[in-house]
């Protein structure tokens, strides 16, 4: 009797310190990542099965004295009531699983794909061109490792080690900093509000590349007339197919309309495919990811070798090679630096933390941030010189273009008499529309040249390269119509948006995942109904994107993006430092830090956590608000009475 007491005691005990050991994990099953309550009712089953048969041994006539067989069962019987007895929240939340990616490279893969944001990579580019060329590529990387990567690998440690998502984990670190998780999952929200627009917004360019020509190629005819558009004629096809086509934008800001009926069902197909990616669980969502990711290198490295070998490649490749040390004492490029290093590795927002949440404890974070942090290098390393090279070809056709209808508009002034002989340009520019023109040109004497610029603009190819601007736009602007420009434009123009769509459907799968992943922590009863409760949330954030579909949606997104963004995750990520030093769970944190990584963690990876980053951080913060207050907020707004696009500034920067 003793000896099946003492046994059943034992099971008993295992049980109970399984349960009451946080992070534990030896009754996890290979696919969850909480315990069931299998284990636990099979021990109380088989207690129950020996203290029967305890009792019976003990009430026959040779049984030893009945004052020691009678107190087992009952002692028994008071630890099982006392052991059963678990509140029903939390026999819910006992039940719950957490789902595990398959492997560590379907995770990899998830956390490259959410930091290959298509604005990122060009946000990249333009700060090589005007932040002081190579200089800036290496304040980028001095400040990756410096920040960069530490930041990276606290955001996945502590989703490892908390299996929660953004809101909940830093209220697990400590409870006074559990508004961080809060504000990040709101910029997280609006974020991805207006990525869906610009989801859309490939999508609609995508239906419309199987056309031939392209629709942005030329301008559209008009209805019952053989002219063009006389709006788009006073503009080029592309911006006219952009902003009237595509957005239907209003004049300005304050001018609202209804939701753009053909943005509406890009925009609700977009939230369709998120569905069909996320909703057969993470399983599904980690082999999508790898295809999205995979696809999209394969597609940038045939542009990377189809765009060196365009007229013009090698004047856009020559800016990459520009150097100017005085950048170096420029604080704006090392805040532009700094602020390119935590919007491309995506930090702040929360979707590293969820992402990290569903994979198993791991002896490697420190690695797996610096793969993530170097692939994302590697991947704005090699976008760069396609971007310079589809600029220098965009440059040098539009130079072309200009110098032709130049030639046109000079030859009619002079049939008719308005320009006198000697400024008659040559007729045949076939082969290099511009050296024949600017050759022409420079032949001239002094007098019949400001006469000729009196009614012909300049054109300059240096200027023209230099016209970009740093917007999300300029996909949709310079790059369209460069693809309208190569040969085969129909092919280049479909594999472009291609690649574009499968970048922004990874990086919306990161985003969508954190804003799943922290509403479930919070309210756990939807857990059970993970499909339906997906459903919801994107059905909510097609409803709420409607908003950016209006005619001055795209005005919106350019403010958010500009001028709104940056701020709360850098303050957001400040505070993320400041828990992880000075919150009174800190230490245990780093106990746990060193468990995942095998060893006591470096001295150097806690200074920069508690010092040198929140330092940096906070002089990044100072920097920007100090930049945004120099200058007006403004955005860029069609002009239909102009036909034009000059800077607007919106009534409401007063406001703010």
């Amino acid at each position: 009797i003793t000896t099946d007491a003492q046994a059943s005691g034992t099971s008993l005990a295992k049980v109970s310190s399984a349960e009451s050991s946080p992070g534990s994990h030896a009754l996890e099953d290979k696919g969850t990542a909480t315990w069931s309550l299998t284990a636990w009712v099979s021990e109380v089953q088989a207690f129950e099965a020996r203290a029967v048969r305890a009792q019976a041994r003990a009430s026959h006539p040779k049984a030893t004295p009945v004052t020691e067989a009678e107190a087992a069962p009952v002692l028994k019987q008071r630890l099982l009531a006392e052991k059963v007895q678990v509140p029903e929240k939390e026999k819910s939340e006992v039940l719950i699983t957490r789902p595990f990616w398959s492997n560590k490279a379907e995770y990899l893969l998830a956390q490259m794909g959410y930091t290959m944001r298509p604005a990122s990579l060009w946000s990249f580019c333009y700060l090589w061109l005007h932040s002081g060329g190579g200089i800036f590529l290496i304040i980028y990387i001095f400040l990756l490792f410096l920040i960069g990567i530490p930041l990276l690998f606290l955001e996945m440690a502590a989703g490892q080690r908390m299996r929660q998502g953004n809101i909940g984990v830093w209220k697990v670190i400590s409870p006074w900093i559990g508004g961080v998780g809060y504000t990040s999952f709101m910029v997280c929200f609006i974020n991805g509000l207006f990525l869906n627009v610009v989801t859309a917004w490939i999508l609609f360019y995508l239906s419309q590349s199987f056309q031939y020509p392209v629709p942005w190629e030329k301008c559209p005819l008009l209805e019952n007339a053989s002219g063009f558009d006389p709006e788009c004629a006073r503009t080029t096809p592309t911006l006219y197919f952009w902003y009237r086509m595509t957005l239907k934008a209003s004049d300005s800001i304050e001018d609202d309309g209804p939701p753009v009926f053909s943005l509406c069902l890009p925009l609700f197909l977009s939230v369709c495919l998120l569905g069909v990616f996320m909703l057969n669980g993470l399983k599904w969502t980690g082999k999508v990811m790898c295809v999205l990711v995979s696809s999209s290198g394969l597609i940038m490295l045939c542009f990377v070798v189809r765009s060196i070998m365009l007229e013009g490649a090698v004047f856009g490749l020559h800016y990459m090679t520009i150097v100017k040390i005085s950048a170096i004492y420029n604080v704006n490029v090392w805040r532009g630096a700094g602020n390119q290093v935590l919007c491309s590795l995506g930090l702040g927002f929360g979707s590293i933390i969820s992402i990290a949440s569903h994979i198993q404890s791991s002896s490697s974070c420190l690695n797996d941030a610096v793969i993530v942090a170097l692939a994302n290098l590697i991947s704005m390393m090699l976008v760069t010189p396609f971007i310079f090279s589809v600029l220098g070809f965009w440059a040098t056709q539009l130079t072309h273009r200009c110098n032709e209808k130049n030639t046109e508009t000079l030859l009619n002034l002079v049939n008719m008499g308005i320009l006198p002989p000697e400024a008659q340009p040559p007729q045949n520019l076939i082969g290099n529309p511009t050296s024949i023109f600017t050759s022409w040109f420079n032949s001239l004497s002094n007098p019949i040249k400001k006469e000729v610029l009196s009614h012909v603009p300049e054109c300059n190819l240096e200027e023209q390269f230099l016209k970009i601007k740093e917007s999300t736009n300029f996909a949709f602007l310079a790059f369209v119509e460069a693809m309208s420009f190569i040969p085969g434009s129909v092919f280049w123009s479909f594999l472009f948006f291609l690649m574009l769509l499968n970048l922004e459907m990874s990086t919306m799968i990161g985003i969508m995942d954190s804003i799943i992943t922290s509403l479930q922590d919070i309210f756990i009863s939807v857990q059970k109904y993970t499909k339906l409760f997906t459903v919801v949330v994107l059905m909510i954030m097609f409803l709420c994107g409607l908003f950016f579909t209006r005619p001055s949606g795209s005005y919106y997104i350019r403010l958010l993006t500009d001028y709104w963004t940056i701020l709360p995750i850098i303050i957001v990520i400040i505070f993320e430092n400041l828990a992880v030093k000075w919150a009174r769970e800190a230490s245990s944190f780093f106990a746990d830090m060193a468990n995942l990584w095998g060893h006591p963690m470096y001295s150097i990876i806690r200074w920069l956590w508690s010092y040198l980053i929140p330092v940096v951080l906070l002089a990044l913060s100072v920097t920007t608000v100090f930049q945004l207050s120099l200058k007006n907020i403004t955005y860029l707004a069609w002009d239909s009475s102009t036909v034009s696009h000059p800077p607007q500034t919106p009534d409401l920067h007063r406001e703010w």
